[in-house]
């Protein structure tokens, strides 16, 4: 697999890579630190579809990203769709084909690169060092940076962007909707959305609860019964309705467990996933962001 990542650092040009090494920049497979045995995870198929790794010029280097789009010419409504803590693996590349499918295209970022690919990774610690390193303002930089390289795509309608995200990509995507006028709709799968009771204040870290009053799209919430991060559900809520931002909602899946939509884990859950991903679809559809 190719190195992306110095110990010290990334240097100017270390991510302009040729178009076979861009080729083999993510993971081949499922997250390794979360994926099941017993797994049957969706697969889709890129018939009729163009995929490919292309590089996002940021701040000082190149990001990956992974796009799946039609085939099809024409600009098309675009889904940028961030992972979770796992990286751009098998499962966030499939949901880009899904959406492709539907006559979307998908982008993927890899926000995690400067510091490493926690995908094929198993040791929890690493991870989460891996995943410390992408601040929010970074990620948000990062986020800027891919609605500009879309901008300049013939293949992409920027007047119906929207942008999903699962876990750690679930936070991301209210941030986006906070920050970036571009999206007309989020959806976040059981996202962060306020700090936990007592922890201590990390400098420039966002909260979506503490910034809903900048809330620019209508983000739909698809969060889990059985999941720590739904207990932030309610003063969300009551900060959404004290905003006036009574487009938003909040759905709550009593039964379902944190990760219930990633088909390759153990706490998939097909009739929550199923019904999330249609609510996501429409609420698509009602605010524009159609194929």
């Amino acid at each position: 697999m190719t190195i992306l990542t110095r110990p010290e650092g990334n240097l100017p040009g270390d991510l302009n890579l040729s178009r076979r090494a861009v080729a083999s920049v993510f993971f081949a497979g499922y997250a390794a630190a979360a994926v099941s045995a017993d797994a049957a995870p969706i697969t889709t198929d890129t018939t009729g579809l163009i995929t490919e790794t292309v590089m996002l010029p940021t701040a000082g280097q190149s990001l990956p990203a992974y796009v799946a789009r039609p085939a099809a010419r024409g600009r098309h409504g675009v889904v940028l769709v961030v992972s979770e803590i796992f990286g751009v693996h098998e499962y966030i590349k499939d949901v880009c084909r899904r959406f492709a499918k539907l006559g979307y295209a998908a982008i993927a970022p890899a926000f995690f690169v400067r510091a490493g690919d926690p995908a094929p990774l198993t040791d929890f610690a690493e991870i989460r060092r891996i995943v410390g390193q992408a601040s929010d303002s970074q990620v948000m930089g990062d986020v800027r940076d891919t609605l500009k390289f879309l901008k300049a795509q013939a293949w992409a309608q920027m007047g119906r962007v929207g942008v999903t995200g699962f876990c750690w990509g679930g936070g991301v995507t209210w941030l986006a909707c906070e920050n970036f006028t571009e999206f007309k709709a989020g959806a976040a799968w059981y996202g962060r959305l306020a700090p936990a009771p007592g922890a201590a204040a990390v400098p420039g870290q966002m909260w979506p609860i503490q910034m809903v009053n900048q809330l620019h799209a209508p983000v739909l919430g698809l969060y889990a019964g059985k999941d720590q991060l739904t207990t932030s559900v309610p003063a969300m809520r009551e900060a959404l309705a004290a905003a006036g931002k009574t487009d938003s909602e909040i759905i709550i899946y009593p039964e379902a467990n944190h990760g219930f939509h990633a088909d390759y884990r153990p706490t998939y859950d097909e009739a929550a996933a199923k019904d999330g991903w249609t609510r996501l679809l429409a609420h698509f559809k009602r605010n524009g962001v159609t194929p």
